[in-house]
């Protein structure tokens, strides 16, 4: 099993969708700011619990779940 080490190397991977983008910025109330850079950054925080469950990881922050696709490293949503 991978650890969360693998997800914080290959950040620069980490994307989203069009679709994503309107997902995410509707669930967590963003208005103009840079989702996937907004996500990003929450991954990378150091309060950040990030856990692997199947093919996806799950980056836990500020009340907020970040899930992103394990193989492709796209961002699924946020809640």
């Amino acid at each position: 099993m991978e650890d969360k080490q693998t997800l914080l190397d290959n950040i620069a991977k980490v994307h989203t969708t069009k679709m994503g983008v309107d997902r995410i910025r509707r669930n967590l109330s963003l208005a103009d700011v840079d989702v996937v850079e907004w996500c990003k950054s929450r991954i990378l925080d150091k309060d950040a619990v990030i856990s692997r469950q199947g093919k996806n990881w799950y980056v836990t922050i500020d009340g907020c779940v970040i899930t992103v696709n394990a193989s492709s490293y796209t961002i699924i949503t946020a809640h």
